[in-house]
């Protein structure tokens, strides 16, 4: 799986949003709030296709740069990162500190009471279909 730096997030989620991107585009989009330079823009985008998390393709006046990676399959690798080496893989361990440094809002608690629903949901019907038929036909 391909590690991001902070600077390389920042470039692949302009390319999530909308690619592909040029090396032009994505130093106007950058130079204002970064100052990234084109030179700068260069350098990531090299890395981050030595990485696999990008590629180009030649269009016709400059390459086109497409991301390789998907975004939910690099918001998971860094999740589970940074819970491994953050709380020791434990995510009651990180929500209870949350909780305890109210870092969570209201709408926040709510969706994640959601999630555990979802969740809870979802394993019932796991164990539900894995259940053996009894004689009867009924699940045990």
């Amino acid at each position: 799986m391909v590690r991001l730096s902070e600077a390389e997030w920042k470039v692949m989620n302009v390319l999530w949003e909308e690619a592909p991107q040029t090396i032009m585009r994505l130093t106007r989009c950058f130079q204002e709030t970064t100052g990234w330079t084109k030179h700068t823009i260069m350098t990531f985008l090299k890395r981050m296709e030595e990485k696999g998390a990008v590629y180009y393709e030649m269009g016709e006046r400059a390459k086109l740069y497409y991301p390789k990676v998907e975004r939910r399959e690099a918001a998971l690798q860094e999740t589970e990162e940074f819970l491994e080496r953050v709380f020791d893989g434990r995510m009651g361990l990180m929500l209870n500190t949350m909780v305890e440094q109210k870092a969570l809002s209201g709408a926040e608690i709510a969706e994640l009471y959601e999630i555990l629903r979802r969740a809870e949901e979802a394993q019932q019907n796991v164990e539900d279909s894995s259940a053996v038929p009894g004689k009867d036909g009924e699940r045990i």
